[in-house]
């Protein structure tokens, strides 16, 4: 199998990972552009950026409700604890950061009022807030409620956000209005963590009565605040009055409503019962994109879809590794011989009808930290595979069960893998469950081999790291390579982009040797909105971003 090519992926998401690229101390960013010919709104042809296009006030009702039918049940509402791409959805809405990403991928100010400055040696980061802003609770967003945040993201427990804020020792407020990190030692991905879950900043108040039960009644800033969950059924936020730019805000309420089955969730668009539909599948987009009534957002996502094997979770995620007793886990012949027994490409087409782009590493190749080495793909070939198995003293057909969620395209691709990798001697059995569940049995370190994909941040080290490091809050696989950690620990602290370049090269080998995390595809965000609606966006980093949206006049 060849190399994939820079045109596989838009030159969107080029600049959103040159965006990162450009980190070279702690904190700085370049801006970007769209791509020659691109525009941001209306339908385009397969292999097009569309990101939807802000509301013209002026056209645009004031209130309503906007439904969204969404693919999963998001995980917990608390920005400490969540990894679900679904709770970003409703974060967006309700629990703006510090930072966020705009169309281009470029990271804006948002609770900052500018992008951060940092000394000289990189080890003291000074970030200014917002004046005059208040949560939904009616409480002041001040420097303390920022270290509250940060101090329960870097001490709590299960915190998923830990790893990703890195090396920080301490956090100062001098006055109301500026916060100053100071870290053991320079931090390139700090700007892109701030500007993701890391940066949402919760009401002080809500943490000290709500402990660790905040995310059933989540307290943050934004334009909407919570009003109510019903497990496996919906959430409902509404219009905030205290949402410091509230003439922005059109809509009184959303509502977004868990629907798995793809073809439901197009058949509630076309009916009005829903005016967003959430992940579309790639065999709706033909039959949605000839609907008068409808467009079609899509974008080329930052992540992956991948395979990650359990070769040390016993005790649960951020745990240390044991011993599994199982091939699979104790054999990286056995893994490699899974990945041999792959073909991206067809599995990519026959699935997804060539919509999505194969995959074999977890940094694009259209990437400024993209390399030869990074992108070096291990070749279909069943028979080395078996060779493989041979060599590990494994008996064929060797029984692999994987845990993948019910949603009807993942089931398709895992029948289409359960067919594919029997000519490499595996007999793959299929444990669907709930995407909710199947994110608590992962956790738990409940599977043999997992499917489950990463949506995507602009810099590369939040790809990975928190994924494959040793006890990193992500690393379901329970997988442990002290020479990787220190190739990653040094890309985070490298100031030179050919630097970093040349080490995640030198990553991506060591993770295809080991093979506990294999890559398969990156998914485009797909997502259909009615005509009804104005000012509904999907940028590069797969969130829908309907907080500023409304109904058409």
């Amino acid at each position: 199998m060849t190399n994939l090519s820079v045109r596989e992926t838009s030159r969107v998401l080029r600049a959103a990972v040159a965006a990162a690229a450009v980190v070279c101390t702690v904190v700085a960013c370049s801006p970007v552009s769209n791509n020659e010919g691109e525009t941001s709104g209306g339908d385009q042809s397969a292999g097009q950026d569309s990101f939807g296009t802000p509301a013209d006030p002026a056209a645009v009702k004031q209130g309503g409700k906007l439904v969204i039918a969404l693919s999963a049940e998001p995980d917990a509402l608390d920005p400490t604890l969540s990894r679900s791409l679904y709770s970003r959805y409703v974060f967006q809405a309700m629990c703006q950061k510090l930072y966020d990403v705009n169309e281009q991928a470029q990271v804006v100010p948002q609770l900052a009022t500018a992008l951060p400055t940092t000394s000289g040696d990189g080890r003291t980061v000074t970030i200014p807030l917002r004046p005059g802003v208040r949560f939904a609770d009616g409480t002041a967003f001040d420097s303390a409620a920022v270290k509250a945040t940060l101090q329960r993201h870097l001490t709590n427990a299960r915190s998923a956000r830990k790893s990703e804020l890195g090396p920080i020792d301490g956090v100062d407020t001098p006055d109301a209005q500026t916060v100053v990190l100071r870290l053991k030692q320079p931090f390139a991905p700090l700007l892109g963590a701030l500007a993701d879950r890391a940066g949402m900043i919760m009401s002080a108040q809500a943490l000290r009565t709500k402990g660790d039960d905040f995310a059933s009644a989540p307290v943050c800033v934004g334009p909407f605040k919570f009003a109510k969950r019903v497990p496996q059924n919906s959430i409902e936020v509404v219009r905030d009055p205290n949402y410091y730019d509230a003439s922005k805000v059109h809509l009184d309420a959303i509502s977004w409503r868990i629907l798995t089955d793809a073809s439901i969730r197009a058949a509630n668009l076309r009916s009005g019962d829903a005016q967003v539909a959430d992940s579309v599948s790639t065999q709706d987009v033909a039959s949605l994109r000839q609907d008068a009534a409808v467009s079609v957002l899509q974008s080329q996502s930052l992540g992956y879809q991948g395979l990650t094997i359990n070769v040390g979770n016993v005790d649960g995620v951020g745990t240390a590794a044991k011993p599994i007793n199982r091939p699979l886990a104790q054999n990286a012949k056995v893994r490699q011989a899974f990945e041999h027994a792959i073909d991206r490409k067809a599995l990519v087409d026959a699935v997804f009808n060539g919509l999505h782009a194969a995959a074999c590493s977890p940094i694009s190749p259209a990437s400024t930290f993209s390399s030869p080495e990074a992108q070096t793909c291990p070749a279909h070939d069943p028979a080395k595979a078996k060779q493989l198995l041979a060599e590990a003293g494994v008996q064929t057909p060797y029984t692999v069960t994987m845990l993948a969620s019910n949603t009807p395209d993942t089931l398709r691709l895992a029948q289409a893998l359960q067919s594919m990798v029997k000519d490499g001697g595996f007999d793959l059995k299929i444990n669907p469950v709930e995407y909710s569940s199947l994110l608590d049995e992962q956790d738990r370190g409940n599977f043999e081999l997992l499917q489950l994909g990463w949506s995507g941040r602009i810099d590369p080290d939040a790809n990975i790291t928190n994924f494959v490091g040793t006890a990193a809050s992500q690393n379901v696989a329970g997988y442990s390579n002290p020479q990787l950690d220190t190739l990653l620990t040094q890309a985070r602290q490298a100031g030179d982009v050919e630097e970093r370049r040349k080490l995640y090269g030198q990553a991506v080998t060591l993770l295809q040797q080991d093979d506990a995390l294999i890559y398969l595809y990156r998914q485009r965000n797909l997502t259909a909105v009615s005509k009804q609606i104005q000012g509904l966006q999907v940028y590069p980093d797969g969130v829908i971003r309907a907080a500023f949206a409304g109904f058409g006049k």
